[in-house]
Formats: C-alpha cells, sequence, structure tokens
C-alpha cells in the first residue's frame, strides 16, 4: 500500500485540480475532502502517533467541506476550521523549534500591508480575515524554524490563503481557484513531509537510537530530511 500511496494521492490532486479547472462542483466533492485524510494516513503510518499537525488536518478536512458550500456562513466555518489548523501546527512548530525572529517580523509585517490593502473592501469579513491571517501569519514564521521544506509550506499557505482574501475582497483574477488550490495542496505536502521528516520528540542522546538517525517508515527505512 505504502508504493501505490503517491499514485492514489496524485490521482486524488488531479482530479481536485480538474475539478476546479472546469469549475465542476460533483467532480470537486469527490476529491477535496480526500486532500488532508490522505496526508493524515500517510503521517500516521510514519509517525506512528497522534499528535498536533494530524489534528490540524482533521481541521484541514473539515475546512475544505465547508468550503465547498456556498454562502458567508460557510465560508466563514471554513475559516473558523482553518484557524483551528493554523494554532495546531503554530503550537507544533513553536514545541519542537527554534523560534527565528527576522522570520515572525518579516511576516508580521506581511500580515499587517495585506490586510491594510483589503481592508476597505471585506466588509463583515474584516475581522475574521484579520484574526485569521495572524494566525496564518504567526504558523508560516513558525514554519521556518523547523526545516526549509517547512517554511516553503508556510509561504505556499499564505499565497494560497490570500489569493482568497483577494477573491474575498471581490477582486477577480484570472486562474485564481486553480492557482488557490495548487499553492494549498503543496502547503499540506511540504507541511505534513517536513514534520514526518523533523527529529523525534526527545532531547538528543535520550532517543535510544545512534545520534543523527532519523524517524523511520512503515518499512523501517529511513525517511531523508
Amino acid at each position: 500500500m505504502r508504493r501505490l500511496w503517491p499514485w492514489l494521492y496524485g490521482a486524488v490532486v488531479a482530479v481536485e485540480l480538474v475539478g476546479v479547472a472546469l469549475d465542476v462542483p460533483a467532480v470537486q466533492w469527490a476529491a477535496k475532502p480526500l486532500l488532508a485524510p490522505l496526508l493524515l494516513a500517510w503521517l500516521l503510518g510514519v509517525r506512528r502517533k497522534w499528535d498536533l499537525v494530524a489534528t490540524g488536518l482533521v481541521f484541514a478536512t473539515a475546512g475544505d467541506v465547508a468550503l465547498l458550500l456556498p454562502g458567508t456562513a460557510a465560508f466563514l466555518a471554513g475559516m473558523g476550521c482553518f484557524l483551528g489548523t493554523q494554532l495546531c501546527l503554530l503550537a507544533a512548530f513553536l514545541r519542537h523549534r527554534r523560534a527565528r525572529p527576522a522570520a515572525f517580523a518579516g511576516y508580521l509585517a506581511l500580515w499587517a500591508g495585506a490586510n491594510a490593502l483589503l481592508w476597505g473592501r471585506l466588509g463583515e469579513l474584516r475581522l475574521p480575515v484579520l484574526g485569521y491571517s495572524l494566525a496564518l501569519s504567526l504558523m508560516a514564521a513558525a514554519a521556518v524554524g523547523v526545516s526549509r521544506r517547512a517554511a516553503a509550506g508556510g509561504a505556499f499557505f499564505g499565497v494560497s490563503d490570500l489569493l482568497i482574501g483577494v477573491g474575498a475582497a471581490g477582486a477577480q483574477l484570472p486562474g485564481r481557484g486553480l492557482l488557490v488550490m495548487v499553492t494549498y495542496i503543496a502547503a499540506l505536502i511540504l507541511l505534513t513531509t517536513a514534520w514526518a521528516c523533523r527529529a523525534e520528540d526527545a532531547p538528543p542522546g535520550r532517543t535510544g537510537r545512534p545520534s543523527g538517525a532519523g524517524p523511520r517508515g512503515p518499512d523501517g527505512t529511513a525517511i531523508g530530511a
């Protein structure tokens, strides 16, 4: 099954992107709710325990389903679910890696600038977007302290949700929906695999195996960083 997983996930991603590109809701309903659960199953197979990142993927699943529904209430529900995702990832990253002050300063500057630009066009979504985007920015900054792969994942998540915010502000960009999904899927993959590749929770010298040995997959082989 582990050898088939990349092909299965690739097929689900392809179906979702085709559904978005052609604007076929039925196809999106068939694929989008599987994106985070399949990553969650893979993560649990590698890590063999439940943690905050796994919980974040559950929130992401709920958010994906909510955002398939029309209306402002569904949009706010989806935002609330993804707020749970960002807070789980933020807590996980801060607990296990050293914070990078420069990354936090940079992302907070971007957060302030983006909200200032969109503020006048968001209407009743202003405060929800302000709070959610703050959590997202902090998560992306914390991801910088995990690895370059995690940092890229955090950046892609920021780009994806910025595009959603631009749409909520009324701007219509060509191909925006497809770009949202491509960057979101990239973010999920990069953040999840970066977390799976991180060192074990125990301090150095107390892991019960030689220093430098990384986490291992279900087949016992080492997973590269």
